[in-house]
């Protein structure tokens, strides 16, 4: 429920230290007393654009885990928003809106700005309590618009798949065998390292780079790892979100770098599932917890669409396919009538490609395109007898209306491991890989009988090896010297350290 801010009556406020230097708040008011809710997943901003911004935070009782899980707090929070110009902050400009956090929807308490300024700072603050007349301060984030149409500005972003908790933490449940029979490789130790309790080392080495963005390509989380028990109930697919953002980088990083996010298979049903079956989660209740959990869109806007585009600046625009929620069946024979997009988001997609007049036109998928991928699998574009009809045709369509020589590239999740490939009709595909060491992979190669491409038809510059987790950072800019627009693909491992980096030049 959304309401204006409004002044609020003064209350008292007890600070108790308890045993480890936590402050613990209690909020009296009256005769009552309770322990005022904290947000322990932190405050998370999504689809930043040049004149809108979502920001969310969840109520919950801890900032911890307790028995693996989050418990979520009924309470309000409220959010203002206020411009940064020239370095000052312009408060007479604040915005104010209060929510309430209800269990309904998890406790997290989401607002929506569609009016904001292009290119401009702004600072998010919140205060949480059990009601508006108790109020103490939460979490902060910064975050900047894009430049939009009109503006040249550089710009980098940060793609990034494959975040497997159960794995890198170490889950005793996960059955290795099985691992091993599906993955042809061993399952990697989970992570040693003294810093273990922070989370995932790429989120800090993300944070120091200070992208404008962040994209999570999917896989964000795993509802079937370990596979039993996998995440069935709609608590258990609560607590899977949970655990994964209340990890302290995700705290950190999110705090700086808004964010844009895709869904695939872990995070929607099942590895490699579409929407037939009769087992949960249902697609019905796989859609609902995912805008839920994340910033897509507005709280109220239950009829959203995942699939969308965005113009990051006058160089570079952005499409962000749906890849499971309109999906025939992967059992489905090959050919025209099989598609992962649908009629609807397929027509979207060549309209508004061939609307675009930036520079540089990317299209981000959850799966990948052109590979090569594992010879067993049949449920991405890849993947003979999956949909490479359709992958086909649209390449057809992108060398028949000139789109493959306008700077039309591809970025995929997905896939374990990090490469850059080219199809025959030489369309590139870059995969940002998993983004932890212990999610990693080696690929499968062109020619390799086992694979997508068994006759070695695609060709690739470079492909990862050894396998590391990591990122890919995308970034445009303009040359000093002749003022045309560059688009740098620059692959990273987990600390940094770049394997491999591919530069193209526009107009």
């Amino acid at each position: 429920m959304y309401r204006t801010s409004k002044q609020r009556s003064r209350s008292l406020i007890f600070i108790a230290t308890n045993v480890v230097g936590l402050s613990l708040i209690i909020v009296t008011s009256g005769c009552s007393k309770e322990r005022a809710p904290v947000a322990g997943t932190g405050i998370l901003v999504g689809e930043v654009t040049h004149h809108r911004a979502l920001a969310q935070v969840r109520l919950s009782k801890r900032d911890h885990l307790v028995d693996n899980d989050l418990e979520g707090v009924a309470g309000v929070v409220e959010f203002a928003l206020t411009p940064v110009i020239d370095g000052k902050e312009q408060t007479s400009q604040t915005e104010r809106v209060v929510f309430d956090a209800t269990p309904e929807r998890d406790f997290i308490a989401r607002a929506s700005w569609d009016n904001l300024l292009a290119g401009t700072r702004y600072i998010c603050r919140s205060r949480i309590g059990l009601n508006e007349e108790n109020l103490n301060t939460g979490p902060t984030a910064t975050f900047k618009t894009l430049p939009g149409p009109t503006g040249s500005d550089p710009i980098s972003f940060v793609v990034a798949t494959c975040m497997n908790y159960a794995k890198f933490h170490g889950d005793n449940r996960i059955d290795r065998a099985i691992h091993l029979q599906l993955n042809a490789t061993e399952l990697p130790e989970p992570y040693s390292g003294p810093d273990k309790h922070l989370g995932y080392p790429a989120l800090k080495t993300i944070l120091d780079i200070e992208p404008d963005f962040f994209v999570g390509a999917g896989d964000t989380i795993y509802y079937d790892t370990p596979k039993e028990p996998r995440a069935e109930t709609v608590t258990e697919m609560r607590q899977k979100w949970h655990e994964q953002f209340v990890q302290p980088r995700y705290h950190d990083l999110f705090a700086k770098v808004p964010t844009f996010w895709e869904v695939d298979d872990h995070d929607y049903r099942i590895d490699d599932g579409d929407n037939t079956g009769d087992y949960a989660p249902s697609p019905e209740t796989a859609r609902r917890i995912l805008m839920e959990q994340l910033p897509y869109a507005a709280a109220d806007n239950d009829s959203a669409k995942t699939y969308r585009t965005h113009r990051v600046s006058k160089d570079l625009q952005i499409w962000f396919t749906e890849n499971r929620m309109y999906r025939s069946p992967n059992d489905m024979e090959d050919g025209p009538g099989k598609s992962i997009w649908g009629t609807k988001q397929r027509e979207w997609l060549q309209q508004t490609l061939l609307a675009s007049d930036a520079t540089f036109k990317l299209l981000v998928s959850p799966t990948p395109m052109i590979g090569p991928d594992s010879l067993h699998k049949t449920d991405n574009h890849t993947n003979i007898g999956g949909f490479q009809h359709e992958r086909d045709s649209f390449f057809s369509w992108l060398v028949e209306t000139g789109l493959d020589q306008k700077n039309f590239y591809i970025v995929c999740g997905d896939r374990h491991w990090q490469y850059h490939s080219l199809s025959s009709q030489g369309i590139e595909e870059f995969s940002c890989g998993a983004l932890t060491d212990t999610n990693s992979r080696l690929g499968v190669n062109p020619g390799d009988p086992k694979s997508s491409d068994p006759e070695g038809l695609v060709r690739q510059p470079y492909t990862q090896s050894p396998r590391s987790g990591g990122f890919l950072l995308v970034k445009t800019q303009r040359d000093t010297n002749n003022g045309k627009a560059e688009l740098t693909f620059d692959f990273r491992d987990e600390h940094g350290i770049q394997l491999y980096t591919h530069t193209k030049s526009g107009y």
